[in-house]
């Protein structure tokens, strides 16, 4: 249960172009949003830090979703794990690639550039911060200076998303619970164990 009351959808009209593109993008409106519109300003300010991370070209998106994905699962999010591997699956990823997430390192599914970028999310989401320059030079044999900042610009919009979610225990709503009950939970996601 949300420890905050998220905020309704038709109390909220002057967002409704927000929540259009949202929609749009994830297929739904995540209860984030409604909770951030109490703070003035922040649901603006996300949502343009939010499209500048993922719309700016610099990466392919499934794997900016892959990335956000490695990196909640660090942080245990519960509530982000079933968002970004929703979002991946409508942006084509595989269901069985998704699945290995989890096992990327040794996983048939992957290429070595997206090892590289994966096991950075890995290791900049974890607390404390687990990234080395032995990651950063791995990630230089595939991606450029602006890439790697946009790999990181990712793992860091999600170290945002995992705090504000798990704090609030934000209701996962119903596509990405019935996506996380379908591909995670055999690696031992539970929406259960969200926000507890």
């Amino acid at each position: 249960m949300a420890r905050i009351d998220p905020l309704q959808r038709d109390d909220l009209a002057e967002h409704a172009d927000r929540f259009a593109l949202t929609e749009q993008f994830m297929g739904f409106v995540p209860n984030s949003m409604f909770t951030m519109a109490r703070v003035p300003g922040l649901l603006e300010s996300f949502q343009q830090l939010a499209s500048t991370v993922f719309m700016n070209g610099l990466i392919e998106p499934a794997l900016g979703q892959m990335v956000a994905q490695v990196a909640s699962s660090a942080a245990g999010c519960r509530y982000c794990q079933a968002h970004t591997g929703h979002s991946a699956e409508r942006l084509g990823v595989s269901e069985a690639k998704l699945a290995d997430l989890w096992t990327f390192e040794s996983s048939e599914h992957f290429d070595d550039a997206e090892r590289a970028a994966l096991r950075l999310a890995l290791h900049g989401a974890s607390v404390p911060n687990a990234a080395s320059d032995d990651d950063f030079a791995e990630c230089k044999k595939y991606f450029d200076d602006d890439q790697i900042a946009a790999i990181v610009a990712t793992i860091s919009l999600f170290g945002y998303l995992n705090r504000w979610n798990d704090t609030m225990a934000t209701e996962l709503e119903e596509s990405p619970t019935e996506f996380g009950g379908r591909v995670l939970a055999a690696n031992g996601w539970d929406v259960g164990n969200h926000g507890a």
